[in-house]
């Protein structure tokens, strides 16, 4: 049981990153079939991001009320629905109510499971779940690619959604398993809430540095493109190649990375992922014309950032408690969400006034900042435990 619930949770994990991905892909198509502005998907991104805040703030309280398997089953039914309502989307409100049950559903099941498999399996897992939702992420734009060349784009949300259905229905049918490892103990438990977690020593640090490395990863995503064609003058086609790289390198990285964190710990994992990260940046920074080791950059760089978000998930128990890291893994989420939703338009202002030459001393200061306060947020768990 304890491996068929773990399989149960990787085919979860996928279809977390399945429609990630779909919005960005869509959106040239969408914004002209529906008649208006391409900026819109600003709009419907941070709707969505609001709900998936929204609902990692509030993961621990359902948990302990509902618990982890009917908070995931829950949630994926709520992102299918939200993804075929996409399907039958014919104007911009229609698609702006649907994208509230779009985020909602995301942020409850990302802090659920991350929280579930934190405190019952090893680091290495970690690593691979994330690994695979990566993999889902990755299949996102396939599956809308071809939608689009064959029919419309309202099949790819469909497509989608009809995976998300057959995957709740899945976890549906296999409630038994969790309650056989052991998960109804959580609605036993009482949530801390969120004031109580934020008062532990290490915690505020550690929201910090995960809101600066989501932060760094999601403008070398979202800008990695733009670099290429104005900082190294790549023609736009090849650039969009080359910003595919960071992807790989980190689904590459989580992959690997899941196979040494249970020798080297948590803790060294992340400081060796930074060290990593920080030789990638320095490559996309050199001033030659070789396009080539920029785009190594990008690959070693997504290299370093592999472990660093599985890593802090799973120590938060070990440094935090297991009775608090439901509330604290919550606010982690939310603040990788806000790292990753506000601080790429935020370079695009600065990438527009300044150049956006400025990419890797941007994501450099970021990284800085994440390892600075994980580090302080590692210490401070320690002292706190050493005068328990």
């Amino acid at each position: 049981m304890y491996f068929f619930l773990l399989a149960l949770i990787y085919i979860a994990f996928i279809s977390l990153g399945l429609p990630d991905s779909l919005l960005g892909s869509a959106w040239p198509a969408i914004s002209g079939e529906l008649n208006v502005p391409v900026s819109f998907l600003g709009v419907v991104s941070m709707i969505i991001s609001g709900g998936t805040e929204l609902s990692s703030l509030l993961s621990d309280k359902l948990i302990s009320r509902l618990g982890t398997r009917a908070v995931t089953v829950i949630s994926v039914f709520l992102t299918a629905a939200a993804l075929i309502g996409f399907f039958f989307a014919d104007s911009f409100p229609v698609l702006a109510v649907f994208a509230v049950p779009y985020g909602l559903g995301a942020g409850a099941v990302d802090a659920a499971l991350n929280n579930y498999v934190a405190l019952r399996y090893p680091s290495g897992h970690m690593s691979w779940l994330h690994c695979l939702w990566g993999a889902g992420a990755i299949a996102g734009p396939f599956i809308m690619g071809h939608a689009i060349s064959t029919s419309t784009w309202h099949f790819g949300y469909l497509a989608v959604g009809l995976v998300q259905t057959a995957i709740g229905l899945l976890l549906l049918v296999t409630l038994p398993v969790w309650k056989a490892n052991g998960a109804d103990g959580e609605k036993r438990r009482k949530s801390i809430g969120l004031k109580a977690a934020l008062k532990i020593k290490g915690v505020p640090q550690i929201l910090i540095g995960f809101f600066a490395y989501s932060a760094a990863e999601a403008t070398a995503m979202n800008w990695a493109s733009t670099y290429f064609v104005e900082a190294k003058g790549l023609p736009a086609e090849q650039a969009a190649q080359f910003a595919a790289l960071f992807y790989i390198g980190i689904t590459a990285g989580r992959f690997l990375s899941g196979f040494v964190t249970g020798r080297l710990g948590d803790r060294r994992t992340i400081v060796i992922g930074t060290c990593v990260l920080s030789c990638g940046i320095i490559a996309m920074a050199v001033p030659v014309g070789v396009p080539a080791l920029s785009a190594a950059g990008f690959v070693v760089a997504g290299l370093g950032c592999a472990p660093v978000y599985p890593c802090i998930i799973h120590a938060t128990p070990g440094n935090f408690g297991a009775e608090n890291s439901g509330a604290i893994i919550g606010m982690q989420m939310a603040g990788a969400y806000t790292g990753s939703t506000f601080i790429p338009p935020l370079f695009g202002l600065l990438g527009g006034a300044a150049g956006f030459a400025v990419l890797p001393c941007f994501l450099l200061a970021f990284a800085v900042l994440m390892i600075t306060m994980t580090e302080l947020s590692f210490r401070a768990a320690k002292n706190g435990q050493l005068r328990m």
